[in-house]
């Protein structure tokens, strides 16, 4: 259920483009993703701050695609969204010697240093990319062809990704009972 609802406002923008076009798609994705804040805040008061950054990287670069009657700009959303978490990541690893996957994973899974490092920058490394491959589909194909790989292509290379990352992490978990 969480996965899909983080994907709410993609799922939304991905609909209203096959139906009204990108302008209504790039607005009704913006009401969604404040719409998606709204229903957190009122059930849990707290909102990630993943969501805090997506809402306000679709208000900027969908306003500036509403504003300008450009998709350009909304094409830019996901480089600079997966560009913003690979720069996160790293800059906490340098600047702070703090590796922000460990955090979030270490709770569920133990693993020797080299592995944490190994896996922080398989994830760098991964946003940079996929920064990189959405404006090469941006620019290479059509609209249409973007908005399909936006939905379909992006999230079936993250998971592809996630499921390698498991296998890699498969290898360093070893059953208590044995």
């Amino acid at each position: 259920m969480k996965l899909l609802f983080d994907l709410f406002p993609v799922l939304i923008f991905f609909v209203a483009f096959k139906v009204y076009g990108i302008y209504a798609a790039t607005a009704a994705a913006i009401g969604a993703s404040f719409a998606q804040i709204g229903w957190l805040w009122l059930r849990k008061r707290k909102i990630d701050k993943m969501l805090w950054v997506s809402l306000g990287v679709i208000t900027i670069f969908g306003g500036a695609t509403l504003l300008f009657g450009n998709p350009t700009f909304i094409k830019w959303k996901p480089t600079v969204l997966y560009w913003l978490f690979a720069v996160t990541l790293a800059a906490a690893a340098l600047v702070f010697r703090k590796n922000l996957v460990r955090s979030v994973m270490e709770k569920q899974v133990s693993l020797p240093e080299p592995v944490w490092n190994r896996l922080l920058a398989s994830w760098i490394a991964f946003f940079a990319a996929m920064g990189a491959l959405n404006l090469y589909v941006a620019y290479n194909y059509s609209l249409d062809a973007w908005v399909n790989f936006k939905l379909f292509g992006g999230m079936g290379l993250m998971l592809v990704f996630v499921l390698l990352q498991g296998l890699m992490l498969a290898r360093h978990v070893h059953d208590k009972n044995t």
